[in-house]
């Protein structure tokens, strides 16, 4: 297939990799980075054995400093060995702050899609509402979160459907490159105590994410969505976001799972169940139709 800039910046000044290089220099940075700096923060007791944080201030380190530096690592990359713009990577300037809230508010309405599914069809029962809002430190503590997932989900986005994306793209095609991006980032995320249910969702996401950041041409949007998701799932409804517990009481409405794995997501989360399967279906359906039709 022939190859594409997929973002339409200006090309490359300096050295780009082989595209079969690609994947590993992506797990290279996340090993550098995001591996190494979790160990860290094991050994000062933030972050326990099983890779759970502990307790609020280990959620905030987990989510902001080992991805800081893996958003510097992927920054200083593409700036100073491939020598291309940041618009290159789908870091766009134009309508930056409302194409990322826009991403947002989509995020959360898929969250709320998704755990409402779940309900309806017996898996959760619903119990108190806006537990939170009887807590100032609770809300503090949610809106500080909300920065924290921004910051951990920008920079994935950045990584994986940015960088990479448009990296392998550049060497083989959109449609290897969407493949192979999604396959690390499956990969990057496996816990093999997990069900085959949350490991094919994971692909899922990552696929959409992509159709997302060619659809709209940047990946502003697509990482609002994914803090925006993320965020409301670890503070909405007191459950589990990709295998972590936040520990917030919740922000919408307490949701105690009864149901089977495949309605609730079992440890994994929402994230982890067919109602998240059918959406994420159906949103890659969605854009795949409205960029054949704006082609």
């Amino acid at each position: 297939m022939a190859s594409r800039d997929i973002f339409g910046a200006d090309p490359a000044k300096g050295w780009r990799p082989w595209g079969a290089l690609v994947p590993f220099l992506g797990i290279a940075f996340v090993v550098l980075t995001v591996i190494s700096l979790t160990a860290a923060l094991q050994h000062i007791h933030l972050v326990d054995a099983d890779e759970n944080p502990v307790g609020l201030p280990g959620f905030m380190a987990f989510l902001l400093f080992p991805f800081a530096a893996l958003g510097l690592v992927v920054l200083a990359w593409t700036r100073f060995v491939e020598r291309r713009p940041l618009p290159s990577i789908g870091l766009v300037r134009e309508h930056r702050s409302r194409t990322f809230l826009f991403g947002v508010l989509t995020g959360i309405v898929m969250a709320i899609a998704i755990v409402s599914g779940g309900w309806i069809a017996g898996g959760f029962s619903a119990g108190a509402f806006a537990i939170a809002f009887h807590s100032p430190p609770a809300l503090g503590a949610i809106a500080i979160l909300l920065v924290c997932f921004a910051l951990q989900s920008g920079v994935e986005e950045i990584l994986f459907r940015g960088w990479m994306l448009s990296a392998i793209a550049a060497k083989f095609g959109v449609a290897i490159a969407v493949l192979v991006s999604s396959a690390v980032f499956t990969v990057l995320h496996y816990d093999p105590h997990a069900t085959w249910l949350f490991v094919t969702n994971v692909f899922l996401f990552a696929v959409f994410a992509c159709c997302w950041a060619i659809r709209t041409g940047n990946v502003w949007g697509v990482m609002g969505w994914h803090a925006g998701w993320n965020w409301l799932f670890a503070t909405g409804f007191e459950m589990r976001v990709t295998g972590l517990d936040a520990h917030m009481p919740a922000l919408l409405v307490k949701m105690t799972p009864r149901g089977a794995d495949y309605l609730t997501g079992g440890s994994e989360g929402p994230e982890g169940s067919v109602m998240c399967s059918v959406l994420l279906l159906a949103g890659i359906a969605f854009l795949g139709l409205r960029r054949k039709k704006a082609a």
